[in-house]
């Protein structure tokens, strides 16, 4: 983990949030948390939230983000996270003492505040430079018409401020913020009170861990008839390599479902891969994955299982 990562970490375990009881969705609001977990722990999600200037179109998401019930499990299992109650957790905060909540709302609005005289003090400065850059004296009326032509406002949102050099006064409104975090903190819970892992498939989670060790990023797979599509770094870079199925080591694969699945990872220049956990490891060849460096697989511990995969590709399209 670099410098910058360990700076952008969120307070550990940080909550995953389970919204129903039926569905049992989990999602993340904070952007920070989502972002470190894309950079340094390979876990995607899928962003299911509509975007404040255009709510009607689903092209683009934002927050939050919902985990596959294979990251949650993944992300608990590590330390890394807990399962909240996104019901219960709300009744907690709306309930705070309401000394805590207005030290809370002073502080944000101290923040707001400092940032828009930051962001006011910052236009005075690159108005000196276009003064300077074109010499003219700053406070006469050819210098504020220069500024108004050559210097255009940033954006719609900027605090409606004069373009001369007049100190940063503390009549400056101050900028509104959502917070994504919630306040006060949430505590870790402890065992007994903590809620039971997502339900998984041991066949489809056996997969996901083994790919994910190995450095994968792995996204739902729906769209191309599987359970995930695997890339060999992030999507904004790469493109899926494999068609990942899980299947349990016993388990019968139909003939068709082997051909099609064939067919259909070549027909998009993609492999589809099959992968199980071994039922009997001592009766079976082991084999351990190693890194570059000779090293056990990341994440394999002496009484983890061991899953083998396999490659289909057709040949005669």
């Amino acid at each position: 983990m670099t410098v910058q990562d360990s700076l952008l970490a969120p307070d550990l375990p940080f909550p995953i949030f389970r919204i129903s009881q039926t569905v049992r969705r989990y999602l993340l609001y904070d952007i920070n948390t989502v972002t470190w977990l894309r950079r340094t722990h390979n876990v995607l999600g899928v962003f299911i939230g509509s975007l404040p200037q255009s709510p009607q179109q689903n092209v683009f998401f934002g927050l939050p983000l919902e985990l596959q019930p294979e990251e949650a499990t993944l992300l608990v299992e590590k330390g890394l996270a807990f399962i909240a109650d996104d019901f219960q957790t709300h009744k907690q905060a709306i309930r705070s003492p309401p000394l805590a909540m207005a030290d809370y709302k002073a502080t944000a609005r101290k923040e707001a505040l400092a940032t828009a005289k930051a962001v006011v003090k910052q236009k005075q400065l690159k108005t000196q430079e276009v003064l300077q850059r074109l010499k003219v004296r700053p406070g006469t009326p050819d210098a504020d018409n220069t500024v108004d032509k050559d210097e255009p406002d940033e954006s719609i949102f900027d605090t409606p401020q004069e373009t001369n050099s007049k100190p940063v006064s503390s009549s400056v409104i101050p900028y509104s913020s959502t917070p994504t975090t919630s306040y006060p903190p949430m505590q870790t819970p402890s065992e007994q009170s903590s809620l039971p892992l997502p339900e998984v498939s041991a066949a489809s989670y056996a997969l996901f861990k083994h790919l994910h060790a190995a450095g994968y990023f792995m996204s739902p797979g729906l769209r191309f008839g599987c359970q995930f599509s695997v890339y060999p770094g992030d999507p904004l870079r790469f493109h899926s390599h494999f068609l990942a199925m899980g299947h349990d080591w016993d388990e019968e694969i139909d003939i068709l479902d082997l051909i099609g699945g064939g067919r259909l990872g070549t027909g998009v220049k993609k492999g589809w891969l099959m992968g199980g956990a071994v039922k009997d490891r001592d009766n079976h060849e082991k084999h351990v994955a190693t890194s570059e460096d000779g090293q056990s697989e990341i994440g394999r511990k002496p009484g983890d299982f061991h899953v083998r995969t396999f490659c289909v590709e057709w040949s005669g399209m």
